[in-house]
């Protein structure tokens, strides 16, 4: 039986792995190295995060994705967005230098077992572990308009669907939303030769500025300092303090991981879009069906004033929701075990274990928990370092070396006082 198994192998499973691995845990990582970064994201992307700010996480430091791009003479500079596909790579770099031998293979099912866990993976193979750390992205938390669901994948689809656009060139596309994903896969559209727009319901799209330069005066940089989420005291606290930001009122914390860091395009994608793409804002889609050969997609504005518009295809880029219920790999018993906070994403402690002994949940699903900086590579590091320090307490030894986990009934009761402290 083996004390960690890690379900996921992207920036966030990679850097769990690491540290467990440093720490002498017996482990297994399982999932295919930055699936989602290669395969769910067109080439022409960049990250929108500065390259100092999109580290996976070794106890070391050692593996720093300025280290990768220095022995390729790429370059990696504050202001200069990083190709996907650059990133994609550096994250199979980590995981070959930082990581025991990741198994690609996919887990289709967790469930409790004596001791511990039970996985199964997609060939049938069954493996035991005393604690389990979920580090499954965003694939499984796609979140697509009801308007939309009747119709399938020809007609419509999710923007983290498309690895290539380029089926889309000489075709019309309506891209439905306002934030990143949006307005950077209309841009890409347009520059195959797409006819394309963006429906989003605000009344005007948000552009992050260009950031200040890295090092400032110091006035400068006590008035706004920089954080891997952007410039600004509030950014910096959601950046450096997760584990604070974990100590604020429950309703606090729902109510900024709802509205912090809200849809923004980048400051370098700007350009890209106004010129060349239609904008229909303060436009909601009421109906979406098809119509000929293609689908008719009516809306409202803000006055409630309809509109319709023909298209070929629509792409939802509307985000992701981590709820419970979407951890369909947990089997049903264990799933309907693991607590939930009002918004629907499961409960965690101050060491990212659920209410479920020795089941750890990491990346989009404890933003709620721990706040914005969940949701994106700046989490890594801090989720790394303290899940791996609560799996070390999960793991305490007995007499002979025997492993004793906290009776089920206890931990759910601290569980509930933590956050019951908290609310």
């Amino acid at each position: 039986m083996y004390d960690l198994l890690v379900v996921g192998a992207g920036p966030y499973g990679l850097s769990i792995a690491s540290h467990a691995a440093a720490a002498g845990l017996s482990l297994r990582v399982f999932g295919r190295p930055m699936a989602s970064w290669r395969d769910h994201m067109p080439g022409g992307m960049f990250l929108k995060s500065e390259p100092w700010a999109s580290n996976l996480s070794d106890p070391e430091g050692r593996w720093r994705l300025e280290t990768y791009c220095a022995g390729r003479g790429v370059t990696a500079r504050h202001g200069e967005p990083i190709p996907v596909g650059v990133f994609a790579s550096y994250g199979l770099w980590f995981a070959r230098n930082a990581v025991p031998a990741v198994d690609e293979r996919t887990v289709v099912r967790v469930r409790t077992c004596s001791g511990g866990f039970e996985a199964l993976t997609e060939d049938g193979e069954v493996l035991r572990a005393r604690t389990v750390a979920l580090a499954v992205g965003v694939m499984p938390f796609v979140e697509m308009p009801s308007a939309l669901r009747g119709l399938g994948p020809e007609q419509v689809s999710h923007s983290s669907h498309h690895g290539d656009l380029s089926r889309f060139r000489d075709r019309d596309v309506t891209v439905i939303g306002g934030g990143q994903a949006a307005l950077e896969t209309a841009a890409l559209l347009a520059e195959q030769g797409t006819r394309v727009r963006v429906l989003a319901r605000a009344g005007r799209l948000h552009w992050n500025d260009v950031p200040p330069a890295r090092e400032r005066p110091w006035w400068q940089a006590a008035r706004a300092p920089h954080s891997g989420l952007g410039c600004g005291w509030r950014n910096w606290f959601y950046a450096e303090r997760p584990g604070l930001f974990h100590r604020l009122p429950q309703a606090t914390r729902a109510r900024v991981s709802a509205t912090a860091l809200g849809p923004a395009g980048a400051w370098w994608v700007r350009d890209r879009v106004e010129p060349a793409v239609e904008l229909m804002l303060g436009h909601e889609v009421t109906s979406v069906y098809a119509s000929g050969i293609g689908l008719r997609v009516e809306t409202v504005d803000g006055d409630g004033a309809p509109a319709c518009l023909e298209t070929d295809h629509v792409i939802a880029a509307t985000g992701f929701r981590a709820r419970r219920e979407r951890l369909g790999l947990l089997a049903d018993e264990l799933r309907a075990s693991v607590g939930a906070l009002p918004d629907g994403s499961p409960a965690v402690g101050r060491d990212f274990e659920s209410s479920v002994p020795g089941l750890f949940m990491a990346g989009l699903v404890t933003a709620s928990a721990f706040g914005p900086a969940m949701r994106f590579v700046q989490g890594a590091g801090f989720t790394a370092g303290t899940l791996v320090q609560g799996v070390r307490r999960r793991l305490r030894t007995g007499p002979g070396g025997v492993w004793v986990p906290a009776p089920a009934e206890r931990r759910r009761r601290e569980f509930d006082e933590e956050l019951g402290a908290r609310s």
